[in-house]
């Protein structure tokens, strides 16, 4: 069998008409650093792919001690981590970099063991998304000089870019009001808080969102109006159920915290009569396209997950200080679903 010769730097470097160097420079990403034209950075990457030409990763990191791979650690596959994941991807390829992609189940050791794994591999950054512990993430990243940022989630020692999940919760709270038929501060005419986990912050400051509607239209919020004890969905079947049989039917508002969470009610919703689902009003904090089709109208609460992402990215490539940023999620009424 003929052995086929890869493509080297050198040989493309003769192709375009430019030095290794600038060849170099375009397909490891630090272009912009040695002031080369966009045009001809695009040039090399065209002519590279044209020629099957990929990087030694491993070589290059014994060479520069830079590796190529650029990390995103989150907690799971739900749909909004999964657009995060998306979104992540084609900015790192953009940059001329190799994505690595890994799930923690918001497990603080597991968090601290893949950092330490992704260290073995000199990897260039690293991207949190959804941690347990952030601060002490954040430190072994500074020992070991990684460069990395925060994703929906906040971190007092490195950048970091959130929803602003308090004035979305507000917001998707007081929609839900005004689609119930009476809201008073007995159990059945009032709304619950279902899902999440208090111990972090998006869910922490989605609960303070939401007790700010309901004390600005009723003054009160019962402690038992507030179910945050699970992102999981089997948990949140259980939740509805419970409620359900508590009450002796539906309250006559739900705000569900996380598109997982919506999976886990609905699975309950659906064993459901008509009448009954569309005389509860339904919020949920992420957007589930599919929504539209269900048999009941559902609020819903969009998070920005490329604006999300790009600013995270600035805020590595400009080498930030510790700042958070907000960024204002989107509401999705259900006429317009």
């Amino acid at each position: 069998m003929k052995k086929i010769q890869k493509n080297t730097i050198y040989d493309i470097a003769e192709r375009v008409g430019a030095s290794p160097s600038t060849v170099s420079a375009a397909l490891n990403g630090t272009w912009k650093k040695r002031r080369i034209s966009a045009a001809t950075a695009e040039k090399i990457i065209e002519v590279a792919r044209e020629h099957g030409y990929s990087a030694n990763l491993q070589a290059r990191a014994l060479r520069t001690s830079r590796s190529g791979l650029v990390a995103l650690l989150m907690p799971e596959h739900n749909r909004f981590f999964s657009n995060i994941a998306n979104t992540f991807s084609r900015e790192v390829r953009a940059r001329g970099q190799c994505p690595v992609i890994i799930t923690t189940e918001r497990n603080p050791e597991e968090e601290r063991t893949t950092v330490a794994d992704l260290m073995a591999w000199s990897i260039d950054a690293i991207f949190f998304v959804g941690t347990v512990s952030p601060e002490d993430l954040s430190r072994q990243c500074q020992a070991a000089h990684i460069p990395h940022v925060f994703v929906d989630q906040p971190c007092a020692l490195a950048p970091s870019v959130v929803t602003d999940n308090r004035t979305g919760a507000n917001i998707l709270t007081r929609e839900i009001i005004r689609s119930m038929s009476h809201l008073g501060t007995g159990p059945q005419d009032t709304v619950y808080f279902l899902g999440g986990d208090q111990s972090l912050p998006s869910t922490a400051n989605r609960v303070e969102g939401f007790r700010a509607a309901m004390y600005a239209h009723v003054g009160q919020v019962d402690p038992a109006q507030i179910l945050a004890t699970s992102y999981d969905m089997d948990a949140a079947t259980d939740t509805i159920s419970a409620l359900y049989q508590r009450l002796g039917g539906l309250p006559g508002g739900l705000f569900i915290n996380s598109d997982s969470v919506f999976e886990g009610t609905l699975r309950f919703l659906a064993t459901l009569p008509q009448d009954e689902l569309t005389a509860c009003a339904i919020g949920c904090f992420d957007y589930e396209p599919l929504g539209q089709l269900l048999r009941f109208p559902v609020h819903m609460m969009r998070q920005r997950h490329q604006m999300l992402v790009q600013r995270a990215f600035a805020l590595l490539e400009t080498q930030s200080p510790p700042v958070l940023e907000m960024v204002q999620p989107e509401l999705y009424p259900a006429t317009q679903l």
